[in-house]
């Protein structure tokens, strides 16, 4: 193991190592081996390296240029050491601001807690981006806090709320609401809203195509 104070030391999120066990027995129910994923906002990679690992499915990863450097050390260290070489691509550069996304189409597109560290007004993005490199009838899975109206689902997440807005006001825990009726405008239409462990939820859309929704896989 590296020692913490090494110059090789990576990044390590203790919230990513507490919720990957969690989001991998979610994602099960909807992602099948082989599938292209694009997940939006990795960060430290971990989700990318063990969601990648076990559920077999073409991962890529991608965030801003100023985490790129660590998110592919990461993948090129761990994904090598676990034989991922194939499944898990090398990062890609995505700001959901600019209209250049990785190359689709994606049969999903997964992000955690992104919408509630990104201003308001960069999830339309978000979302359009989504909508726009999936394939007909692909899936959006969305993972973190989320209330319903104003309407907090627990007091610990109404703390966080604040403690994200007293850090930037464009932060915030976001209106999963809101949210649908932004994704249903982009041709996403929600289909399942599943609690998760600490009070997070994964919020799961399909993108609608002329024939109509798919069945559930």
């Amino acid at each position: 193991m590296v020692p913490d104070d090494s110059p090789m030391a990576l990044p390590f999120s203790e919230a990513c190592e507490r919720n990957k066990e969690p989001i991998l027995a979610a994602l099960r129910q909807w992602l099948q081996q082989g599938q292209r994923v694009l997940e939006v906002g990795s960060g430290t990679g971990q989700h990318a390296v063990h969601l990648c690992r076990h559920l077999q499915v073409v991962w890529q990863p991608s965030d801003r240029a100023i985490n790129l450097a660590d998110l592919r050390r990461r993948c090129q260290l761990e994904g090598q050491a676990s034989g991922q070489l194939g499944w898990l691509l090398a990062p890609a550069e995505l700001d959901v601001l600019q209209p250049h996304w990785p190359a689709g189409p994606f049969d999903a597109v997964f992000s955690a807690n992104t919408a509630h560290i990104m201003p308001w007004s960069a999830v339309p993005s978000l979302l359009e981006g989504s909508a726009r490199v999936l394939r007909a009838s692909g899936l959006l899975l969305l993972y973190g806090p989320f209330h319903d109206g104003g309407r907090h689902t627990s007091a610990s997440n109404a703390a966080f709320d604040q403690h994200l807005r007293s850090l930037d006001p464009a932060m915030g825990v976001r209106d999963a609401r809101e949210i649908s009726g932004l994704a249903a405008g982009c041709g996403l239409q929600a289909i399942d809203d599943l609690p998760m462990p600490a009070n997070n939820r994964l919020l799961v859309f399909r993108r609608e195509d002329a024939a109509g929704p798919s069945p559930r896989p």
